[in-house]
């Protein structure tokens, strides 16, 4: 099989040599290969987003004293916070120069977004400004050097191209009061659309296939298409890591806790607990991302599961900062950070990657919810996974909308009450501008022609005699009404119960200048909306407005998880 060329990391002769990890990133090499034989001590050592072997050192060092303002200590505050792989590491150091911080940024490896002709519209600015951001969080069980193939083991797949077995969507809110992670499992079939190979040029057609196959199309970029085209959410950036910077994060941060309810010895990954908690490091970090067989029925679910306890406690471990107060260690944080990454190339910079830290950081703990996509065994291959009708796509329109996950009503931005005043009642339906757009194209199906066209004649004969079709093309899932400003929040709501669209589709935006109407890909046939879609409170099981049950969701702030180990007969994972 071909391979992408994998670009190494720079280094600069005028940098001091870091004690930090020395290989690139994480890989797809989160998880051995199913097929070979378990790997053993030596080789086999998993490679995910945190590795914990307990072999990691800590590094020594003295606080360094404040430093007077200016270019050195501006560089020291960019160092401070940087979202990273799965836990979205913190990074500061206290003794970086500009030099050291050029260094750094060579480390970071950078693709392209998305590799699909068709992407979705970006999500809208709300009335504050303020947009969500959406984060591909990918694990590459790569095998292309050394360190990877001597963690990851399955040493006949080296040359060939990574896959993506850790996939999560991490999408902030617009306010910044809240985070959901989706989980996807690496065995969901998808459609796999049409992506072009930035490197080489190589087109690759649409496909039937699982979704961790997607990396293998021209790099991530694809993997971001594919995501798009499963759940309509538009993709900001990702980042993806490899088995070695699993480990190396793992080792800089001073490790992660994590619980198992029984003693645990899975063979197959190499991970060895006693029941209760322990504090993993280094290998023993990345294979406890890698177990499968040893948690709760065996499956990839079981896995998810342990990743989500796992992401968890790293941010709670990181928001503590205990362990991040040695400059030394600071410094290793930095280097494992920006060597175990490769992101798109609107985040390929440090301070880039500062600020979307300083973003992640303002989300406390109890209001971040881990969830697995809802899912059903596919009826054509017991092996294989597809979305649970209702309640995935109930999960993703929750972050579609920007609705938390929790359940929990979005808290007003302060003063708000105070200084906002009322809608002003709708105008007239014969005096309300309103804008048409068709979003209903997406990344596999060409958007409906005329429809604009269509849903403006619809509102003209219900008497919105001043809405028209606007040409300009966009892709979006869901059907919206948008307005500008309080005065027009009156109009909108009236030309979406004019068409019978729920009231979650009316939002208000700093993007547009008049009442604004986006028919979505939920949209794409009749003059009357369908009634189940648009709905995140009503479509799927649970409560409404919050993550369905089963969605597994897990509070960041709950300390009392612990995994179930496998005790099915048979099996060899208790000793």
């Amino acid at each position: 099989m071909d391979h992408r060329r994998t670009r190494g990391a720079a280094t600069r002769s005028d940098v001091p040599a870091q004690s930090s990890p020395s290989e690139l990133g994480w890989d797809d090499g989160l998880y051995r290969s199913e097929s070979g034989a378990a790997p053993d001590a030596e080789s086999s050592r998993p490679a995910d987003p945190q590795d914990a072997s307990g072999s990691g050192h800590r590094r020594g060092g003295t606080r360094s004293r404040k430093a007077p303002k200016g270019p050195k200590s501006r560089k020291r505050r960019v160092l401070r916070w940087i979202g990273i792989g799965t836990a979205v590491a913190i990074l500061g150091t206290a003794g970086a120069g500009w030099a050291y911080y050029e260094h750094l940024n060579a480390n970071i490896k950078k693709d392209e977004l998305n590799l699909s002709d068709s992407k979705l519209s970006k999500s809208q600015a709300n009335a504050d400004g303020q947009t969500p951001l959406n984060i591909l969080l990918l694990g590459s069980d790569s095998r292309n050097s050394d360190e990877n193939v001597k963690l990851g083991g399955a040493r006949d797949t080296r040359g060939e191209k990574p896959r993506a077995d850790v996939e999560m969507l991490l999408h902030l809110s617009a306010d910044r009061t809240n985070m959901t992670v989706i989980s996807i499992p690496r065995d969901t079939r998808v459609t796999i659309p049409k992506c072009t190979d930035p490197h080489d040029g190589t087109v690759y057609k649409k496909s039937e296939d699982i979704i961790n196959a997607s990396l293998t199309h021209g790099g991530p970029g694809c993997t971001v298409a594919t995501w798009e085209e499963m759940t309509g959410i538009s993709i900001d950036h990702f980042m993806m890591v490899d088995f070695a910077g699993v480990v190396k994060m793992a080792d800089a941060i001073g490790g992660v806790p994590v619980c198992v309810d029984k003693n645990i010895y899975d063979k197959q990954s190499g991970l060895r607990l006693k029941a209760g908690r322990t504090t993993v490091m280094g290998e023993q970090a990345l294979q406890w991302l890698r177990t499968r067989h040893g948690f709760e029925d065996g499956t990839d679910l079981g896995r998810t599961h342990a990743q989500h306890m796992y992401m968890n406690s790293m941010i709670r471990e990181l928001k503590k900062g205990a362990k991040l107060t040695d400059p030394g260690q600071l410094t290793g944080l930095a280097e494992a950070a920006t060597k175990s990454v490769t992101v798109d190339t609107g985040l390929g910079t440090v301070k880039k990657l500062y600020d979307l830290g300083n973003e992640l950081k303002k989300v406390p703990s109890n209001r971040i919810t881990m969830t697995t996509m809802p899912w059903n065994w596919d009826p054509t291959n017991k092996a294989h996974v597809i979305p649970k009708p209702g309640d995935a796509e109930k999960l993703f329109a929750l972050v579609r909308a920007d609705n938390p996950a929790d359940g929990k009503a979005k808290e007003p931005a302060p003063g708000a009450a105070a200084s906002s005043s009322p809608a002003d009642p709708a105008a007239p339906t014969g005096e309300i501008a309103v804008t048409v757009r068709n979003g209903t194209g997406t990344a596999s199906r060409a958007a409906v022609s005329g429809r604009a066209k269509v849903i403006a004649g619809r509102l003209n004969a219900l008497g919105f005699t001043k809405a028209v079709a606007d040409t300009s093309p966009q892709t979006q899932a869901d059907t919206t009404v948008s307005y500008p400003s309080a005065s027009l929040k009156g109009d909108a709501q009236a030309v979406a119960k004019a068409l019978g669209l729920p009231d979650s589709a009316v939002r208000v935006s700093k993007s547009v200048t008049t009442v604004t109407l986006v028919v979505g890909s939920d949209w794409r046939t009749g003059t009357s909306y369908p009634k189940t879609a648009g709905s995140s409170g009503t479509a799927g099981s649970g409560t409404p407005n919050k993550a369905p049950d089963t969605s597994s969701a897990l509070n960041g702030a709950d300390t009392s998880a612990c995994m179930k180990v496998n005790t099915f007969p048979g099996a060899h994972y208790v000793w």
